[in-house]
């Protein structure tokens, strides 16, 4: 068994509890210690598919460090000070390549707003290269294999399903994840209360609570 069908075995038996799209979370256990860079946890709206349970999400972005598709590591905080969309997924992963034209777009139109993606793939740097070779990707993107599972894990999920996209404010603040891939319309609103939170027009929590709500719909 070669090691990208390893990998993408140890990821669907991770996600084997998430069938036909409907995602299963679990509390991180009281015990484990907290993502490097958190200093304490948030509770975000329970939408299911969408926001990971109560209490187990870091209130900032956490500190994690990985290799490019050149293999220079790069900390996630390169990226800090700026709207971001941390997209984990990977070469095996069909709904995953099905929504990489769709971050392309949301990062051209959401330029004047700062927003950057950043991809994290949960894969085997050779595949992601050679994916990359045939399919270009705009935006940076950085390649882990348990590592970048670890990456996810940061971010409160415990059970990994891809694709899996965070969202965070310019004060590295998480404002929404979403497990399950992106569609255009789900976007524009968490995109549209991110815009609103780093202008100062809304508060945060009132932005998470306006994501969850519309989400549910």
């Amino acid at each position: 068994m070669s090691r990208s069908t390893q990998l993408a075995t140890v990821v669907a038996v991770l996600g084997a509890a998430f069938a036909a799209g409907a995602l299963v979370y679990r509390h991180i256990a009281a015990s484990r210690p907290e993502p490097a860079g958190s200093m304490e946890s948030i509770a975000l709206p329970i939408v299911p598919g969408v926001i990971v349970p109560k209490g187990t999400v870091p209130a900032t972005l956490p500190d994690f460090t990985l290799p490019d598709l050149a293999g220079r590591p790069h900390s996630i905080h390169e990226w800090a000070g700026r709207p971001l969309a941390i997209n984990f997924w990977a070469t095996w992963c069909g709904p995953c390549r099905e929504e990489i034209p769709l971050l392309h777009q949301l990062r051209r139109e959401r330029r004047a707003e700062g927003l950057e993606v950043v991809g994290i793939a949960v894969d085997i740097a050779k595949d992601v290269q050679a994916f990359v070779a045939k399919t270009p990707i705009e935006y940076p993107v950085l390649v882990g294999e348990e590592d970048g599972a670890q990456a996810a894990a940061a971010f409160g999920v415990q059970e990994l399903a891809l694709p899996f996209t965070v969202f965070l404010d310019r004060r590295g603040r998480v404002l929404a994840l979403r497990m399950g891939q992106l569609h255009e319309a789900q976007a524009k609103l968490i995109l549209d209360a991110l815009r609103d939170v780093d202008s100062g027009a809304l508060d945060l929590r009132v932005a998470q609570e306006r994501v969850a709500a519309g989400l549910r719909k």
